[in-house]
Parts: structure tokens; sequence; C-alpha cells
């Protein structure tokens, strides 16, 4: 719910905007730590991105180092495994998941 709220502050959602993407920003994060899922966002230029993204442990490579950057809850991260690479989008910015 405080995701939802946020979207309403910071975006300008009405509550059924705002609890329909927080859900489906909920859902999309269960489903990245089972395995890889297909899901699409509006980047910041307003195109449209499909994305292959997981969290799961045993498909992301181990990071090594110390990660001392503040944490942004806006945004969520991803493990982009077309580009085998980290990857992010504005959590306001999901459109759908396939």
């Amino acid at each position: 719910m405080l995701l939802a709220w946020q979207f309403v502050k910071r975006n300008g959602f009405t509550i059924a905007e705002a609890m329909k993407v927080a859900w489906a920003n909920m859902k999309l994060k269960l489903l990245m730590k089972i395995g890889i899922v297909k899901f699409y966002f509006r980047k910041v230029d307003s195109s449209i991105r499909e994305a292959y993204g997981t969290l799961s442990d045993r498909i992301v490579p181990a990071t090594t180092g110390n990660d001392t950057r503040k944490k942004n809850d806006t945004v969520q991260t991803y493990y982009d495994t077309e580009r085998q690479e980290w990857r992010c989008f504005k959590k306001a910015n999901l459109l759908s998941i396939a």
C-alpha cells in the first residue's frame, strides 16, 4: 500500500491506477525470484521496452565487492537475461507482465 500511495503523490495516479500498478510490481518481483519473466515497461524517452528479467539466485551471477550506493525505492532492478547485465526501470512505468 505504501508503493501505491507513492504513485498517487509523486506521479499523479488515481488510487485505482496506483493499486493496479503496485500489485503488478509486487507480482513481478515475486515471479522474478522464481525464474525468468517477460514484462513490458515505458522507458524515460516514452518508448516501450520488452524485457526478460530475473532475480533468481540460480540464474544471476555472483556479485563481488561492497555496494555502498544509496537504495532507491522508486526503481526496480533486475538481471536482464538477454544482455547479461543488471538493469532497472521506474516502478511507476511498468505496463504489463506477459
